[in-house]
């Protein structure tokens, strides 16, 4: 589908309790280096409890609160959205004045059904945020000029690309991205991944927000890789060592477990061993960032894998758990 050099682009920024964000992140939007006539942007509050909606009814856009999740906000969207090209920007982040022009273009590129920009720390004062930040980019560099999946921090799909493959998976309210990716792919198109264009990103400032963000990932990640068995193999932006590690854990506790009982006691050594070698390789993954980005304040990144690997196990584990007792959807 080819696209004209303007095309007429509808962004839906997905919302729910981002009262500390939301102004600026749809400020970033409305003030895009882009033709105002061919710019429609809508929001979609999931029933926030806070100031959400009546900072973003102070702009100039549609205005939508109801309680769903993102995917389902997202179809919702859809429906109501006026123009062929959809963009998507967290209600976390900002982008770049000319984020969407430096965009656009690669609409027109051979098989692309999407557009993505690159991912810069908003919160980069935060130790946490920015320790964050440098594994997201490191990640990101891991990209080529076009990939099968990214996130909807920041990307441009063609509607009709959407609607063919079936739309986004409200069963999956997190991860979806992800899914929709891999139908996408699955179709023979592409996203194509250009780095110029800045989205600023607001990471979670401390461990324990970081853990709920992840857990949510842990439980829906299980459910992703029943539905697509092949993508556990990892990507260039999640990769094996990643996906690995829940496995690792759990094998180490079971490994733990039995070595209850006396016969069995050697099972302890192997158990701490599996630890010791995830711990390494936490400390070889941060020391390597750090020594990347000439910072060592990206050394954090150790509690942050340790933090990331639990809350992956045990969101995993309760997923198990609900679909053993029927109540996995």
């Amino acid at each position: 589908m080819a696209v004209e050099e303007t095309p007429k682009v509808t962004i839906i920024v997905a919302a729910y309790n981002s009262q500390d964000t939301i102004k600026e992140c749809l400020n970033s939007i409305i003030t895009l280096d882009y033709p105002s006539t061919h710019l429609e942007v809508i929001v979609m509050d999931g029933g926030s409890a806070d100031s959400t909606v009546k900072i973003a009814a102070l702009f100039p856009i549609k205005v939508v609160s109801i309680r769903l999740n993102a995917p389902a906000a997202y179809n919702y969207a859809m429906k109501i959205a006026s123009h062929p090209i959809l963009g998507f920007i967290d209600a976390d982040a900002k982008v770049e004045k000319d984020w969407l022009k430096k965009l656009v273009p690669h609409l027109n590129e051979s098989n692309v059904a999407g557009v993505s920009g690159t991912i810069e720390t908003w919160n980069n004062d935060n130790l946490w945020a920015r320790s964050i930040g440098y594994e997201l980019k490191t990640r990101y560099s891991r990209i080529g000029r076009y990939t099968g999946r990214i996130a909807t921090m920041n990307l441009l799909l063609k509607k009709e690309v959407i609607e063919n493959v079936g739309g986004w998976d409200e069963q999956l309210p997190s991860q979806y991205d992800t899914d929709l990716g891999f139908r996408i792919s699955a179709k023979g198109y592409k996203i194509a991944y250009e780095p110029t264009a800045v989205c600023y990103h607001f990471n979670r400032p401390n461990l324990k927000a970081f853990y709920h963000q992840q857990l949510q990932y842990g439980k829906n990640t299980l459910k992703l890789y029943f539905k697509h068995g092949r993508l556990a193999r990892g990507d260039e932006i999640t990769d094996f060592g990643m996906n690995i590690q829940p496995i690792l854990l759990l094998t180490s506790l079971t490994l733990f477990l039995l070595g209850v009982v006396p016969l069995l006691r050697i099972l302890w050594v192997v158990s701490g061993l599996i630890l010791l070698s995830m711990i390494l390789y936490f400390v070889y993954s941060a020391v390597k960032i750090a020594i990347k980005f000439n910072d060592s304040t990206a050394l954090r990144l150790i509690a942050l894998y340790v933090v990331r690997s639990i809350a992956w196990f045990v969101g995993a584990v309760i997923t198990t758990i609900m679909y053993l007792f029927g109540r996995n959807k």
